[in-house]
């Protein structure tokens, strides 16, 4: 199974600038995650269209239109691994604490989460922590990024540079 994850797309128009390589990834996709500030609900539509599988939380920056229609934190299992998704809050520096906090007692094999702007990719105790960081921001964020997970038998992890 071929996850595409996404966070911090803060976008007010439709797809048009997100980058082609991750629009081409959505469509190769068996899913997609986002972990929220997508900000307009056309985005979500839109990547609705182009994956039919699509999981999403919303996130800090979110209008309230998105925030009545996708949840805060999700859980749920792809293939045999429990995947857990929010989108964050607070300090960068406490954001992994946070995030664990929030999903304590549920034991995900993954977490994904957002809000940073900075990508994440790290094995904590048995939790991966996955932060995509942001495909389209231009202020806060080093560089451009989304994530790839991989679920066969085990799973792979990586980060991708547009």
């Amino acid at each position: 199974m071929k996850i595409v994850v996404i966070s911090d797309t803060h976008m007010t128009d439709k797809a048009g600038n997100l980058p082609t390589k991750l629009l081409e990834e959505i469509k190769t996709a068996d899913m997609v995650i986002h972990a929220g500030d997508f900000i307009s609900i056309e985005l979500f539509e839109k990547i609705k269209s182009l994956c039919a599988n699509v999981r999403a939380v919303c996130g800090n920056m979110d209008t309230p239109e998105i925030r009545q229609a996708l949840p805060q934190k999700e859980i749920f299992k792809a293939g045999r691994y429990k995947i857990g998704v929010m989108h964050g809050y607070g300090s960068p520096a406490k954001l992994v604490e946070a995030i664990s906090a929030e999903f304590k007692g549920e034991k995900p094999d993954i977490i994904i989460f957002g809000h940073s702007h900075s990508a994440l990719n790290e094995k904590i105790g048995d939790t991966l922590f996955f932060n995509p960081g942001s495909p389209t921001d231009k202020m806060f964020a080093t560089s451009n990024t989304y994530g790839i997970i991989e679920i066969n038998a085990k799973i792979e992890a990586k980060i991708i540079e547009v």
